[in-house]
């Protein structure tokens, strides 16, 4: 059997098992009372004040005197990246030793309970406090302060505008609060409120250095539709559209760019209000300086439609410097109509000057004198007599305006639409845009106007219709209208006469209407007025008239028949016999009965 080595043949197992001699002179007791006095003592729920002892990129070690550190999540950390070792934190003890016998502490939860009171006291001392940007949410961002999440207003990150607010998110920054909602215990912190005061400051210094004319190197701070924003050191200042050039700016970006230093000058300034107008445009010289100076009225002159209005187009005949062609000098039709039917935003075009003022800096053009004045040789192209086709541009109650051809108009009277029919509105004969076929009767070129005739076109019907229509001839009319003053009677294709209301009766008592053909009598005619009178009571009231009186001259020859019979007897009784005296007695009395009846 092999010899066992022993490690220690003079160790004393016998004083380890009793703990004997390991204390030294103390008991085991007296050693574990020194060591609970030398442990803080701490109870679960109560926030102590511990220290950082170690820092990595997940944990943070706090040692609060207890017989253990706990770690806690750097996260907790967060509000606050400049942490370092030993710097005193507090935290709150969640569990003085957990399964593992670690002790469990929380930062965040330390904070949380003093947390309103000390966000109550920041508002109330005007404190700049941290806080840590959480996440952006709709018009601004979530900030944590103390534990809270506070909301930080989109304008209240900064004193300019902010472009991305994405590269504010994980920030920790210094923050002012500025208001509490006790009831709903909302917070709202501003960073802008820590730098308007120095803003003020500064501004104020550059405000009581500022004079009229003078020159400054500024950044493009901001661009809107109407101007752009000058940061000046500080101050801002605007540049209104108008003044960033003198040719006419429809987007301010097409002179400046955002975060471009430019150098302006100070137009205007108000103290108290901290307004500052700029000028860009002024500091070169006004294009109208350097125009030609052999330009005249009536020279042509070529440019560019900048800007259009119902009324005309401004065009750029040099950079800065444009003239107004009005609609009206666009064409010489006079109808009224809008510019944009000549021309559009861009086009090169070729005008002629009109009015030419070098002090007002203002400038006419035309574009229709291009080409010559159709009313200048209008007798020619037009003479009184002529025919034409023209179209139809508008109607009115007295009758309608032509246009013959571009830029010669002409007015048709409603009385001169027809020989025959009575027309109360020109659209019973036509319609806008329709040609019509006209005679020239009249030319006014002072006020650039033809008379023109419609129904003269045909020879004047009225000269047969006089011996046609003659009075007291019938005729067989339709009834084509009824008012209350009467009716409307088609006597043919293209004449017409009126009926008073008494003379539209019929014979049974009924009056005509609509549609009825009837025989109706000429009462009256007039070529002159082109006016038919009618009737139809008179036919069959002429026609009872004729009968009666027919049937009277009948009943009066009889009479004189029979009074004539008579003296033929009496002058033939004396030589008659007595046979004959009783046959003329019988004969006679034949004869009076008949001259009774």
């Amino acid at each position: 059997m092999e010899n066992k080595k022993i490690a220690n043949e003079n160790f004393d197992w016998t004083a380890y098992e009793t703990d004997a001699d390991l204390y030294g002179e103390l008991s085991k007791e007296q050693v574990a009372d020194k060591y609970n006095e030398s442990v803080q003592k701490v109870l679960v729920g109560e926030v102590v004040e511990g220290v950082v002892t170690s820092i990595n990129k997940r944990e943070v070690v706090v040692n609060i005197g207890y017989k253990s550190d706990a770690i806690i999540p750097v996260t907790e950390f967060r509000y606050n990246p400049e942490l370092a070792i030993g710097e005193k934190v507090e935290v709150y003890v969640d569990n003085t030793e957990d399964k593992k016998g670690q002790l469990i502490l929380s930062h965040k939860k330390a904070r949380q309970l003093k947390s309103w009171d000390r966000v109550n006291q920041a508002l109330e001392n005007d404190e700049i406090i941290k806080g840590f940007i959480k996440c952006r949410t709709k018009g601004g961002m979530i900030v944590d302060v103390f534990g809270i999440e506070a909301f930080l207003p989109g304008s209240q990150i900064d004193v300019k505008p902010i472009r991305d607010y994405d590269i504010y998110v994980e920030k920790t920054m210094e923050f002012k609060v500025v208001k509490i909602n006790q009831e709903f215990r909302n917070v709202v912190v501003s960073h802008k409120a820590l730098i308007e005061a120095e803003l003020e400051q500064q501004k104020q210094e550059i405000m009581s250095r500022l004079e009229k004319g003078q020159i400054l190197e500024g950044t493009v701070k901001n661009i809107t539709s109407y101007g752009v924003f000058v940061d000046l050191g500080g101050v801002d200042g605007l540049i209104h559209i108008t003044d960033l050039s003198w040719g006419r700016v429809n987007n301010p970006e097409e002179i400046v760019a955002l975060d471009q230093k430019i150098n302006v000058v100070i137009l205007d300034f108000d103290d108290q209000e901290k307004r500052i107008a700029l000028g860009l445009k002024q500091l070169t010289a006004h294009p109208w300086e350097a125009l030609d100076a052999d330009l005249k009225v009536g020279d042509k002159i070529s440019g560019k439609v900048v800007m259009m209005y119902d009324y005309g187009a401004f065009v750029e005949v040099a950079p800065g410097v444009e003239g107004l062609i009005h609609v009206s000098e666009m064409s010489w039709n006079q109808h009224l109509r809008s510019a944009q039917e000549f021309m559009k935003v861009g086009d090169q075009i070729e005008a002629v000057i009109l009015t030419l003022d070098r002090e007002e800096r203002k400038m006419s053009l035309g574009i229709k004198q291009l080409t010559s004045d159709p009313w200048e040789a209008i007798e020619e192209r037009y003479p009184i007599g002529s025919r034409h086709t023209a179209k139809v541009r508008n109607f009115t109650n007295f009758g309608i305006f032509v246009e013959i051809s571009e830029g010669i108009d002409g007015l048709v009277h409603i009385s001169d639409l027809s020989w025959t029919k009575k027309i109360k509105h020109p659209a019973e004969l036509t319609q806008l845009g329709a040609d019509i076929d006209v005679i020239v009767l009249g030319i006014d070129k002072e006020n650039r106007r033809l008379s023109l005739g419609h129904k003269q076109l045909e020879e004047n019907p009225w000269n047969e219709f006089e011996a046609q229509f003659a009075v007291d001839s019938v005729h067989e009319g339709k009834v084509v209208e009824v008012n209350d003053k009467g009716a409307v009677v088609a006597l043919g294709e293209n004449v017409e006469g009126f009926a008073p209301a008494k003379q539209i009766v019929k014979e049974d008592g009924t009056t005509a209407k609509v549609g009825d053909v009837l025989p109706f009598k000429v009462t009256e005619f007039s070529k002159v007025t082109k006016h038919i009178s009618l009737s139809h009571t008179r036919v069959y009231e002429e026609v009872k008239r004729a009968e009666e009186n027919a049937a009277k001259a009948e009943r009066r020859a009889a009479a004189e028949a029979a009074k004539s019979a008579v003296k033929k007897i009496n002058s033939q009784v004396e030589k008659t016999t007595l046979g004959d005296l009783a046959e003329l007695a019988e004969l006679k009395a034949k004869l009076e009965a008949a001259q009774e009846k």
